[in-house]
């Protein structure tokens, strides 16, 4: 739908005159274009750090993509140890809040404390909770509140995303 149909089917209300309304549906416009690009976010300004990066990661962190389910290596990992972002090396979640939670994608109940941003997502239709790596911006996953743990939390992580690093009692 086009911003000029928006007049046709609701028109002004009764009390406003219609330059103002149009003024009014012009900001609305104005803003769902910038949170569409993610320019309203300071979180979003993300830049490559690494620059070993695969495509694939690039498209996953920098064009908030998904990589395919059970994909990971990551979901069979079970040393004890520290879950890294990909891109800046920033430490997001410990080993022992890592679970299975069948979706195809590592899966944690709590992160470390810092360690992401959040804002909300509508890209398919519904509302999510999307999280960023707060050092560098860019995309992880998704948190949503079907997890195991007594917060109920799951962050749904792309294991391109993170680096795996063992601890040395592991």
């Amino acid at each position: 739908m086009y911003w000029s149909q928006v007049r046709v089917l609701a028109g002004p209300p009764k009390k406003m005159n219609r330059r103002r309304f149009i003024k009014s549906i012009s900001y609305i416009y104005f803003f769902s274009c910038l949170n569409e690009f993610n320019l309203l976010f300071a979180n979003d300004l993300r830049k490559v750090i690494n620059p070993s990066l695969s495509q694939e990661q690039k498209k996953i962190m920098f064009e908030d993509s998904t990589e395919r389910p059970f994909s990971s290596p990551l979901n069979h990992e079970k040393r004890n140890g520290f879950y890294h972002c990909a891109n800046c090396g920033n430490k997001l979640f410990a080993s022992t809040s890592k679970f299975d939670s069948g979706t195809g994608w590592p899966s944690f109940t709590e992160s470390l404390p810092g360690a992401f941003k959040t804002k909300v997502d509508y890209s398919i239709g519904m509302k999510r909770t999307e999280y960023h790596c707060a050092k560098c911006g860019v995309h992880h996953g998704h948190v949503f509140d079907d997890g195991p743990a007594e917060n109920e939390k799951r962050f749904c992580n792309n294991g391109l995303c993170l680096i795996f690093i063992p601890s040395n009692d592991s």
